[in-house]
């Protein structure tokens, strides 16, 4: 059997991903197996081969010893090659939508896996779960556990997410407060759980609780699960679910004080740091299309990315306005390096934005906190106006806000200009943004821009701070606790042609002090 092309052109162009997927693969796969040449291509850090026939993993999977993502989800697998384990690198796990019966036990090997996702298969068992210092997420819902994961003397600093979800485990163990110390989604949804161990209460970071679908023997428990959010249920379990220890609920007998509820063990909590999760670019994610034959000579570098997982309150929004008006004073050196733009994601059309230049009077906007359309030259008469009557009315020559930028745009015979895939402004850098994508404390998702005039990596060093900011912030969580984890998701900038510029965050962006950690997740 001839090698297959996607192989050839991997090899020839030294890529280091391949994707081998959908009905055209599958096929030859069920003619004449899977090209075993595939695992030649030795420098490959991600290998997909997805919803296709393949009913096993070929023993030559280990000579890939730089594979950092393993995506092998709706095949027809039925069991776990060994071999997987010895992978160095492997980061990312996803053997989703298969037939496999079991997991072996050298799952534990793999030191540096920071998501696992088995979910939907056949499994009855997991192997008691170990060291896994990087470990962000499990995903095991829609299979045949009949008991929750052994993790009693595992170490999981790091596990954000659980999912467990479908399956039939009749009891949630207390140790999970120990063992899972970050823990802040956890579905434990459609299982067959009767009682809720008040040591629940004491997961300072859960910030979402499913219990949906379970015969909890309290009736007012399973009332607040199926109608209340989060935090009435955790108050709900602190206040009346026995230990498991035996220890009376908070709140319990007359003239007592509730206790306060379980915090981690001190060395626990310094393994603790801030976590910033970065999703891996894929197909459908937004693109941002330069066209450098318009921007070249005015501002042709632009990065963006998207923050996904927002939790705004009032004061916390609040500090994250006066957060970018800092940065804009401070490392954009008052917009004159670079200049941030921030939108309401979900205010935006499917399909790529577009980054060009147009003349003052075909651009044409809402700015921010206007009501009316303005064209781009109107918009510079109009600040223009507004900064001379101020300065009169003050009687000294200082502008103010937006107005103190306006010299940016003198004499120039474009203005650069970033648009949705309808065609609508939704930046006017260095200026404004449009009213249209403004952020508010309802928005859960958020496209970053930083444009610049001077150089790319004026535009990568203002968005690694600006991401920074935001995590230490909190957006993510919208609480005061002392650790917080950011969302991110990479977006690539291309030219008209579709070739690629640059892709932000990248391998060599958001490098933090120690107190920071770094998980790139590829995004299915």
């Amino acid at each position: 059997m001839s090698p297959w092309p996607e192989v050839l052109t991997a090899k020839s162009e030294n890529r280091h991903e391949i994707k081998l997927a959908g009905a055209a693969i599958s096929k030859r796969i069920s003619e004449d197996g899977l090209d075993r040449t595939v695992f030649q291509l030795t420098n490959i850090n991600l290998l997909n081969i997805s919803d296709t026939c393949l009913s096993s993993i070929p023993d030559d999977i280990k000579l890939l010893v730089n594979l950092q993502s393993l995506l092998l989800y709706g095949n027809k697998l039925t069991e776990f090659n060994d071999n997987i384990t010895s992978l160095p690198k492997l980061k990312v796990l996803d053997l989703s939508r298969n037939q496999l019966g079991s997991i072996p036990e050298g799952l534990n090997k793999m030191k540096e896996l920071s998501s696992i996702n088995f979910s939907s298969n056949h499994i009855a068992e997991m192997p008691k779960l170990g060291d896994f210092p990087n470990l962000i997420i499990i995903d095991l819902s829609n299979n045949k556990l009949t008991s929750f994961l052994d993790t009693e003397n595992a170490n999981l600093p790091h596990l954000t997410d659980l999912k467990i979800k479908c399956n039939e485990i009749e009891l949630i163990p207390s140790h999970i407060v120990r063992t899972m110390p970050s823990l802040k989604n956890f579905d434990i949804g459609d299982n067959k759980i009767k009682t809720v161990p008040g040591e629940i209460a004491g997961m300072s970071k859960l910030k979402e609780l499913n219990l949906k679908g379970n015969k909890l023997a309290d009736k007012r428990l399973m009332k607040l699960v199926d109608q209340c959010r989060t935090k009435q249920i955790i108050d709900y379990i602190r206040e009346h679910c026995p230990k498991e220890d035996n220890t009376p609920a908070a709140g319990k007998g007359k003239g007592k004080k509730g206790k306060k509820p379980e915090e981690p063990p001190p060395d626990e909590i310094c393994d603790l740091c801030h976590s910033m999760k970065i999703l891996h670019v894929e197909d459908d994610t937004i693109r941002v299309k330069l066209v450098e034959s318009e921007v070249s000579n005015i501002r042709p570098f632009i990065l963006c990315c998207v923050i996904n997982e927002l939790n705004f309150s009032d004061a916390l929004f609040k500090k994250f306005i006066q957060m970018q008006t800092k940065l804009h004073d401070t490392v954009c050196d008052k917009r004159n390096v670079a200049t941030i733009a921030t939108h309401d994601f979900a205010k935006l059309p499917p399909g790529d934005l577009i980054y060009t230049a147009k003349s003052p009077s075909k651009l044409k906007l809402i700015p921010l906190s206007r009501a009316k359309p303005y064209t781009g030259e109107q918009l510079f008469q109009q600040l223009t106006a507004e900064a001379d009557a101020l300065r009169k009315e003050k009687k000294r020559n200082v502008y103010s806000g937006i107005h103190k930028y306006l010299y940016l745009l003198e004499g120039k015979p474009k203005y650069p200009c970033l648009e949705d895939a309808s065609g609508r402004v939704i930046s006017f850098p260095p200026i404004t943004n449009s009213e249209n994508t403004k952020m508010s404390v309802d928005s859960k998702s958020m496209l970053v821009e930083v444009t610049s005039h001077s150089s790319q990596g004026a535009c990568k060093t203002v968005m690694d701070k600006l991401l920074q900011e935001c995590l230490l912030l909190g957006i993510g969580d919208g609480d005061d606790n002392e650790y917080h984890t950011l969302t991110v998701q990479q977006v690539k900038v291309v030219d008209t042609e579709g070739n690629l510029k640059s892709v932000y965050p990248s391998r060599t962006d958001c490098v933090f002090d120690s107190n920071i950690k770094v998980f790139r997740l590829p995004k299915k």
